[in-house]
């Protein structure tokens, strides 16, 4: 019996480990020098999507790792690269790739992503730009008004907030969400010659987050170590969605995985790093 069940996983994970071939191969011969192997062994790729191939505008790089249960049980770890991808558009995109994935569990996806982050590209590039007048103010009152643009905590002067105790009570509130948040500090753990350190605490904010990496970062220690990964996700309930990001800090989907880990669990309001 034992050796029955042995035959059968072996020839399962065969039959996955083809597939995958397969589709490398594939968008290989159909994206050409767009396909990049990073790692062959550990399966990590890249793909330059644009726009335009003969005259882009809009260009982002997508980092897919196939982990060895992709396609049947899992999907791949995935990094969108683009200094332009920011905030809610990071966010509409990565929900986007994941709705394709669920609504194709156990299908090869790599090229929908793909076409799917090409039309995105295309409608972005095909949005009318302002005018040089309107578009001098607008870049004026981003520089001013950053922190609120980049915030999902709305400013206590746009909300309706009738007596002056809602108001005193309102302002408390967003004060405390400035705040340092709580960290929870790991363990160290030592393997192969490196240390690792877990860093957690609840965010419901971009500012918060700044505010945790912040304080972090005051730790000489933390600030010198060699790779100083994390992620976040942070649930808006006006637009039910997940404010989300990462960072690898030159450790190649390390961040991407603890994202991708962080959304398995349905982990929300949180930052881990």
């Amino acid at each position: 019996m034992a050796s029955s069940s042995w035959g059968h996983m072996a020839e399962v994970d065969t039959g996955t480990d083809q597939r995958q071939n397969e589709e490398i191969e594939a968008m290989a011969a159909i994206y050409g020098e767009e396909w990049c192997v990073i790692d062959d062994c550990a399966k990590i790729f890249c793909i330059r999507i644009s726009d335009d191939i003969d005259n882009p505008k809009w260009t982002l790089c997508l980092q897919v790792m196939l982990p060895n249960e992709y396609p049947g049980t899992a999907p791949p770890v995935y990094q969108l690269n683009a200094p332009w991808l920011k905030g809610q558009e990071r966010t509409d995109l990565s929900n986007s790739l994941e709705e394709i994935y669920m609504q194709n569990i156990g299908e090869s996806i790599l090229y929908l992503w793909v076409e799917k982050i090409r039309d995105v590209l295309i409608q972005k590039s095909q949005m009318t730009e302002p005018g040089p007048d309107v578009k001098k103010k607008t870049e004026e009152e981003d520089a001013e008004c950053e922190d609120d643009i980049l915030s999902p905590c709305p400013p206590v002067k746009a909300l309706n907030l009738g007596s002056s105790e809602n108001q005193a009570g309102a302002a408390t509130r967003m004060v405390e969400r400035e705040e340092l948040p709580p960290i929870d500090h790991g363990v160290p753990i030592t393997d192969r010659r490196s240390t690792f350190q877990a860093h957690l605490a609840p965010v419901v904010c971009l500012k918060q987050v700044k505010t945790v990496l912040a304080k972090l970062y005051e730790n000489k220690k933390i600030a010198s170590a060699t790779h100083n990964i994390y992620a976040y996700r942070i649930y808006c309930e006006d637009k039910q969605t997940f404010l989300q990001d990462y960072e690898d800090d030159g450790e190649t989907a390390a961040g991407g995985r603890l994202l991708h880990l962080m959304e398995v669990k349905g982990y929300q309001n949180s930052f881990s790093g």
